[in-house]
C-alpha cells in the first residue's frame, strides 16, 4: 500500500481553511451483517474489513489528514461467541504482522488505545513492538482502538490520577486529558459510523465533546473512497461554534 499524500510535518499541518478535519475517527461497523447477508461467515465480514482498511487509509491520506482512529473492538465486544472472539484476535495479529513493515517505510505512526489486559500476551507484544518500532516516524497517525472502551478508559484515568496524588484544586482538563489513553494526540473533528447505526457505542466519550458526526448506511467492507470523499464534502458544510454563537 504506498500512500500518495500532501507533505506534512505531525503537528503543523493546517489544510485548507479548516474543510478536511484534522483527526478523523472511525466506528467500523458492519463487518458481520455484511458477511450474512451474503450468506457467508461473519469471520468473513471481519477479515473483509481488514482488507478494506488499506484504501481507506490511503484515502483520508491524500486529503491531508493527520490523524485516524479506527475502532476496531471494544471492551463489551468480549461478549460475542468466544469462537468469533478468537477469529477477531487472529485477524488482528494476521493485519499487524502483514501491515506493519509497510507502514513504517512509509512514515506512518502507529499507537494501541486500549487495555492490554485480557489480550494474549503473544498479541500484547505484536502490538507493542509496532508501536515501538514506528514512534519516531512523522506522518499520519493511525490509532487502533483494540479492547478499548470510553467509560473503562475514564475510569482508569481517574484511578490513575488519585494513585499519582493529583491535588483536587490543581486538577483541570488538561492533566485529566494526559491520563487518557489519547494523550498527545488532538481531539477527533470528525466522527464516521458506517453500517446505519446511530450511536457511539462507548467510543472516545471524553474526546467528543465537540467532534462533528457522520452516519453512513455503508456497511465498513464497502465503505470505500468514493464514501470517504462524501463524508469529508459533509464535514467541509459544518461550520463548528464549539458552544459559541458565531456569525
Amino acid at each position: 500500500m504506498a500512500l500518495r499524500r500532501k507533505t506534512s510535518s505531525r503537528g503543523s499541518y493546517r489544510n485548507r481553511d479548516n474543510l478536511v478535519p484534522r483527526h478523523v475517527a472511525v466506528i467500523m461497523d458492519g463487518n458481520g451483517r455484511w458477511a450474512v447477508e451474503k450468506n457467508l461467515p461473519r469471520l468473513v465480514g471481519h477479515r473483509a474489513g481488514t482488507e478494506n482498511i488499506r484504501q481507506v487509509i490511503e484515502a483520508f491520506s491524500m486529503h491531508g489528514v493527520e490523524f485516524l482512529t479506527l475502532y476496531a473492538f471494544s471492551t463489551e465486544n468480549w461478549g460475542r461467541p468466544d469462537e468469533e472472539v478468537s477469529g477477531l484476535m487472529e485477524i488482528l495479529d494476521e493485519v499487524i504482522a502483514r501491515e506493519t513493515e509497510s507502514l513504517h517505510a512509509q512514515g506512518i505512526r502507529l499507537l494501541h488505545l486500549g487495555a492490554t489486559d485480557r489480550i494474549s500476551e503473544y498479541l500484547q507484544r505484536s502490538v507493542t513492538d509496532a508501536v515501538e518500532l514506528t514512534k519516531d516516524n512523522q506522518g499520519m497517525t493511525i490509532s487502533l482502538a483494540f479492547n478499548y472502551g470510553g467509560r473503562d478508559e475514564i475510569l482508569r484515568a481517574v484511578k490513575n490520577i488519585v494513585k499519582d496524588g493529583i491535588r483536587m484544586e490543581a486538577l483541570n482538563e488538561a492533566i485529566f486529558g494526559n491520563y487518557l489513553y489519547t494523550a498527545g494526540i488532538p481531539d477527533p473533528d470528525f466522527i464516521i459510523r458506517t453500517a446505519g447505526e446511530l450511536r457511539l457505542s462507548n467510543f472516545l466519550l471524553w474526546q467528543s465533546a465537540y467532534s462533528e458526526y457522520y452516519w453512513s448506511e455503508v456497511y465498513w467492507p464497502d465503505f470505500g473512497p468514493g464514501e470517504v470523499d462524501t463524508a469529508l464534502q459533509e464535514y467541509g458544510r459544518r461550520f463548528r461554534r464549539y458552544g459559541q454563537t458565531k456569525s
